[in-house]
């Protein structure tokens, strides 16, 4: 599919969304987080007294509760000014409890402090990851990338990743994050052969995400931004595997919902460099991530990957993890994954995959 001058549309995509992310006007996002906790207290008293506090006026004494008023009314917010104008520490705070997802994951607040690793991707151990269809004998349509003979690997194995991201820069056009992500699939009951790594996967980033705020189709925008990312297994020919990507994204919110969509352009190599020249009509061009957190502590998320292609080169691929309280962050966790691309060694593979097993939640 051609765009403007040729380019292909999928180029055009991830520079418009970092032209509209420059385009937004700046905000101050802790005051917008304020007057909402202030807009979320129910009791008329207490809620002016909070926009009082925001814009630096003195508030007056509470009055005496009356004889008849219950024991555990809402309570009028308390605590000294930080400075002239700015909200007091209990508003600040009840602004980020009251803050949605989006807004929780990636400090939208303006609350983020630099340097200090937050959740980033699912972190998780699970020691029974079963698959229909195990990878025995790795190929690619590159030169040299096929293994030629079938490899001892068990559909059992165990499984787990690890993911953070830290703030590295708070600018004007936005906030600068690092992130990492690294998966490995380990056949751990391969007793026979020294329980091997089958696989690891690593990804570093540097993401560029600016806060926003605008309506589409009864979602509310929340951030958009790029990001650059390298993806990799680390190993050498026949089983080396990699790609380097460009990702545009724009993130929604309604209310215990979040809504974040990727598309990508991959950074061309030569010929000879190439581990897998068709990765992108098996692992996809783009992404969609729908996340809900539900009552108790609950978390479900999906995601789905296609191609963006049509007749034999429309491939994807469907993953939805549960997580559910255990004990303080500990998480029960379920991943069900099916279609192509489970990690970067299997990326032409299609298999379905189920694992179960424990998670600390608080990822986005």
């Amino acid at each position: 599919m051609e765009g403007v001058h040729g380019l292909p549309a999928r180029a055009i995509l991830p520079a418009a969304l970092l032209a509209a992310a420059l385009a937004l006007p700046a905000q101050g996002r802790a005051e917008e987080g304020a007057v909402q906790a202030c807009l979320r207290i129910d009791d008329d008293a207490a809620r002016l007294a909070c926009f009082d506090r925001l814009h630096g006026r003195s508030v007056p004494p509470p009055r005496p509760a009356l004889a008849s008023s219950p024991p555990d009314a809402v309570a009028e917010p308390s605590g000294s000014l930080d400075g002239p104008g700015q909200p007091t520490l209990q508003v600040r705070e009840a602004a980020r409890a009251a803050a949605g997802p989006l807004t929780q994951a990636w400090l939208l607040d303006g609350s983020g402090t630099p340097f200090r690793l937050v959740p980033y991707r699912p972190i998780y151990i699970l020691p029974l990851s079963a698959t229909d269809n195990i990878n025995r004998r790795p190929d690619s349509p590159a030169p040299g990338h096929s293994t030629g003979v079938d490899l001892p690997n068990r559909s059992v194995e165990a499984k787990f990743q690890i993911s953070a991201k830290t703030l590295a820069w708070e600018a004007p056009f936005g906030d600068l994050w690092i992130a990492y992500t690294q998966s490995s699939r380990w056949q751990l009951y391969q007793g026979d052969i020294s329980r091997p790594f089958r696989e690891t996967n690593y990804e570093p980033e540097i993401i560029l995400n600016r806060a926003a705020d605008f309506g589409l189709l009864g979602w509310r925008g929340r951030m958009v931004g790029l990001s650059l990312s390298h993806q990799s297994n680390g190993r050498a020919l026949p089983l080396s595997r990699s790609w380097n990507r460009v990702i545009g994204h724009i993130g929604l919110e309604r209310d215990a919902w979040s809504l974040v969509i990727r598309p990508w352009f991959r950074i061309r190599e030569s010929a000879d460099q190439d581990d897998n020249p068709d990765i992108e009509d098996h692992m996809g061009r783009a992404d969609l991530t729908l996340r809900r957190e539900g009552s108790a502590g609950q978390l479900l998320a999906l995601r789905l990957r296609h191609s963006l292609r049509g007749g034999d080169r429309s491939r994807g691929s469907a993953e939805l993890d549960w997580a559910f309280p255990l004990t303080g962050r500990l998480h029960g966790f379920v991943q069900l994954f099916s279609g192509y691309g489970e990690s970067m060694i299997d990326y032409n593979i299609r298999q379905t995959r189920l694992g179960v097993g424990l998670s600390l939640a608080g990822w986005h």
